[in-house]
């Protein structure tokens, strides 16, 4: 059986740790800093049989190293990007299998050119997207275009809405602070923030989110929504009604908000 749990980083960082009950084998998705990983792996008794990279930014890679010499694991990571330790570079459409389930390589840049994610689709379909969908928001648009940024957020939104979406931080609140905003009279998104604001109170994580939650919440995802348009008509934000013309419209506003 497939288990997945958080391991936090840093101070916002998830680091997704997923294994096997059974043969006590581990991946790690985006290891940012390899500590907190080898402590989770020595406490829970697993040994890593791998890693997944979502893109080459130092908080989801800086830790390769040291676990590459601390467990000799399979390293996935994207083809075009200059990562050092991938073993096998992934480009779109690519099947991996992670202890024993089928994940989909999905190329979604944007965030940096050489994104990617992992899809798995099973019963209860899960999606590894590091820094492209986050829980109510998404990634900046540091290498790629707004256009691009939103065609990959169309792939993802595209898959079935009972996907699991495991993003790599804990922005939800901050995040859905923008969303309302942007929204304010969205009823679901008022009852997500409640969650959320208690799920924090708690000290546990608000992800993994799913996509039913996103699409009815994440104005990112929400770019051809009507209630959407007219609450940024009524706002006069509204600059161009096309997809791509609202999704750089609500990303330059979050840039800033």
């Amino acid at each position: 059986m497939l288990n997945i749990t958080p391991i936090s980083a840093f101070s916002d960082n998830y680091i997704w740790l997923l294994y096997d009950e059974h043969s006590r084998e581990a991946f790690v998705v985006d290891p940012g800093d390899a500590a907190p990983v080898e402590a989770t792996l020595k406490e829970m008794q697993l040994s890593l049989a791998g890693v997944l990279i979502t893109h080459h930014h130092f908080d989801h890679t800086g830790g390769l190293a040291q676990l590459r010499a601390a467990y000799s694991p399979m390293v996935y990571g994207p083809a075009n990007a200059a990562i050092e330790g991938i073993d096998r570079q992934l480009t779109a459409g690519e099947a991996i299998t992670v202890l024993g389930k089928h994940f989909t390589v999905l190329e979604v840049p944007g965030h940096t050119l050489d994104h990617i994610a992992y899809y798995h689709e099973g019963e209860t379909p899960l999606l590894f997207c590091g820094d492209t969908l986050f829980a109510g928001g998404c990634g900046r648009v540091f290498e790629g275009t707004p256009p691009m940024m939103h065609q990959s957020l169309q792939v993802l939104a595209a898959l079935p809405e009972t996907t699991r979406v495991y993003c790599a931080h804990e922005y939800t609140l901050a995040n859905l602070a923008f969303a309302r905003a942007v929204e304010p009279e969205n009823t679901t998104l008022a009852r997500r923030i409640a969650d959320a604001e208690a799920s924090r109170a708690r000290h546990e994580p608000t992800v993994p989110s799913t996509l039913s939650l996103e699409l009815q919440t994440n104005p990112f995802l929400r770019c051809a929504e009507p209630a959407l348009l007219d609450a940024l008509r009524k706002q006069d934000r509204l600059q161009g009604d096309s997809g791509p013309e609202v999704f750089a419209t609500v990303r330059a506003w979050k840039d800033t908000f």
